[in-house]
């Protein structure tokens, strides 16, 4: 295969002026995926939003499948409805109809490089102002602090003061962390915030990590993402967490000394929202969605996850 075969274009239209100077919103699912971000975000955009596929990478180059295995469904006697991984490029609009490319679906296993190199090809071409990426970590912390996050990338405005936990480390590397250091390199546009999800509800759908992810990059691009219902979401996982925290002292002193030591460092740390100025005090929960619904106006005008957790050992916060 050539190399300018990996991404295939739906509909060759580099030269639609309205297509130009979109920016870019990237969700892949790797390794790193606490709280089933990737599968909420993908979700959330694609059913709520108008979307048009515009772009496909051929994954049979870059997936390899016993690393993470298609899933396929057995019916009585027979093999039906195989799902082939994806990596595709849409174009999204948003609640106030703003077009924005959206990449989603699996982390490539291999070719990174030119998959990388496809991809910067793309920023260029359809010259996008701002790429920008959210994943989550698994932390312990507790769910009933706001989610903490690391911001990273070349746009100071975007992350000064953001992150709630900066730490130097060698960790694993991801695509996006390489797409990251590639676009820096050519003094393109690119953040990226990695969402710090409570260690004991990371192999569960937790719904407030998708809102804070959703919130950082709607404010780093100035878009109007769906967050309704995962709000609702959020709020109905919420009264679950505080029913067991109720039925059980062990983990409600658990979940408290995640609280003293994630309290501790916030204290230490002086934090900023991108929705409020750096003048403003940060809001709670209740004044950020105040904050949130003028900030899109303004643009306009222009389970039984803690009993298990308890069963494992807490650990140190390196937030601490």
């Amino acid at each position: 295969m050539s190399q300018e075969r990996l991404l295939e274009l739906v509909g060759e239209r580099v030269d639609d002026p309205e297509l130009q100077g979109l920016g870019m919103l990237i969700s892949l699912k790797g390794a790193s995926d606490a709280g089933h971000l990737h599968a909420q975000l993908s979700n959330g955009l694609l059913t709520a939003l108008d979307a048009e596929l515009f772009a496909r990478f051929d994954a049979d180059e870059l997936v390899c499948y016993s690393a993470q295995r298609p899933r396929v469904t057995f019916v009585a006697d027979h093999f039906a409805g195989y799902q082939a991984p994806g990596i595709d490029i849409y174009l999204l609009t948003d609640e106030l109809g703003r077009k924005f490319w959206f990449l989603t679906g699996v982390e490539p296993d291999l070719r990174w490089e030119r998959f990388v190199s496809e991809l910067c090809r793309f920023v260029d071409a359809y010259n996008v102002p701002l790429t920008t990426s959210a994943v989550s970590l698994p932390m312990p912390v507790p769910h009933t602090r706001p989610i903490g996050v690391t911001a990273h990338g070349n746009r100071q405005d975007l992350i000064e003061n953001i992150s709630t936990w900066s730490p130097t480390a060698e960790t694993p590397a991801s695509v996006t962390a390489l797409l990251e250091i590639r676009l820096n390199d050519q003094q393109r546009d690119v953040v990226g915030y990695s969402l710090h999800t409570p260690h004991y509800l990371s192999e569960s759908e937790y719904p407030a990590v998708a809102v804070a992810g959703l919130e950082y990059l709607g404010a780093a691009l100035k878009l109007a993402l769906p967050t309704e219902k995962l709000r609702e979401a959020a709020r109905l996982v919420e009264g679950q967490l505080a029913e067991q925290l109720a039925s059980s002292e062990d983990v409600k002193q658990m979940v408290d000394g995640f609280e003293a030591r994630f309290d501790a460092h916030a204290h230490q740390h002086e934090q900023r929202s991108l929705l409020v100025d750096v003048d403003q005090d940060l809001p709670d929960a209740e004044q950020l969605g105040a904050r949130a619904e003028d900030f899109l106006a303004s643009l306009g005008d222009t389970g039984p996850w803690l009993d298990a957790a308890h069963q494992r050992e807490a650990g140190e916060s390196p937030e601490s």
